[in-house]
Order: C-alpha cells, then sequence, then structure tokens
C-alpha cells in the first residue's frame, strides 16, 4: 500500500512538474557529456522528470577541460558533466530541487556543483532500496560492503569563485 501512495504521490509531482515546464516555469538546459556515460544520462532523466527540457550535447572527452574553463568551472570541483541554464554553470549530480532554488532565488554567482561523483546523488543511485540517510551496506561478517549512499553538498559558486554550502545531502 505504501509503494502505492508513494508511486502515485510521484507521478502527482511529476505532472506537476512537467506541467511548470510547459508553462515556461523552467528554462531549457543544455547537458555537456561524453559518450557514453550513462550516468550523465540518468541525472538528464532526473531533470526531465523535474520538469526541464534538457538537450544533450556529446562532447569530446578531451574537450571538457576547454568547456569547464569556458563556463568558469573551478577545477577543483569538477565532475564529468557540465550543464548550462539561464547563465549559470550546473557542475556534477546537482539534484533538480537545487537548481530550482537557485533559478527562484537568482543569486550572483557563477552556479551550482557536486564535485566528484557521489553514490545517491541524482544519477548515481546504485539500487533499490535506497535509505534516508547515508548508509553502509554490512556483510554478514560486520564487514563494509558496498555503500549505497554518501552524504554530500551542493556547492553555490560565487563569482570570484569562492564556495558556500547551498544545500546539503
Amino acid at each position: 500500500m505504501r509503494r502505492l501512495i508513494a508511486l502515485v504521490g510521484l507521478l502527482l509531482a511529476s505532472m506537476h512538474s512537467a506541467s511548470a515546464a510547459a508553462d515556461g516555469g523552467l528554462p531549457p538546459i543544455v547537458v555537456y557529456a561524453p559518450s557514453p556515460c550513462l550516468s550523465c544520462i540518468d541525472w538528464a532523466d532526473h531533470l526531465r522528470k523535474s520538469g526541464f527540457e534538457v538537450t544533450m550535447t556529446e562532447t569530446l572527452v578531451a574537450n571538457m577541460p576547454r568547456l569547464k574553463r569556458w563556463l568558469n568551472v573551478p577545477s577543483e570541483l569538477e565532475s564529468v558533466h557540465t550543464a548550462k541554464v539561464a547563465g549559470y554553470f550546473i557542475e556534477g549530480h546537482v539534484p533538480a530541487e537545487d537548481i530550482i532554488q537557485l533559478l527562484k532565488e537568482k543569486p550572483t554567482a557563477r552556479g551550482l556543483a557536486v564535485p566528484g561523483l557521489p553514490r545517491g546523488a541524482p544519477g548515481r543511485e546504485l539500487s533499490n532500496p535506497v535509505c534516508e540517510t547515508a548508509c553502509t551496506i554490512l556483510d554478514n561478517a560486520g564487514q563494509e560492503r558496498d555503500i549505497r549512499r554518501e552524504r554530500y553538498d551542493t556547492l553555490l559558486v560565487a563569482p570570484d569563485g569562492k564556495t558556500s554550502i547551498f544545500a546539503r545531502h
């Protein structure tokens, strides 16, 4: 029963966010990613489910550093894919709700970043069920076997390149 209620809630939320995008509520987002990068594709799908119109632009791995410099992404914050939306860069697996909050607040900033590849971030989910908090799966002997979800921060990058925590996950 809980799964059915959760599924209905998810369906209603996705219909609401899709209608917001159709009403012009969210600007389009362009994702630059090497191919094939399944995590990048999964992240783009996460954005679509949240109401964004997403364009994937396949970019050679060798050209990604030049693209990141062009968008002013600090090298210490880099991940695999980079996106551009409403004049901001979005680096890495930033949750859609953080991007939506950025677009509402419109701070003077370069963009948002989730450096590296944290497990459990959108596009980096490993398997179900995913717990509500960061968790580690232990084998029968009590040894750490697999981390399903890591805690991570979404960072706001100021015009001078300094960062502050925008959201904690």
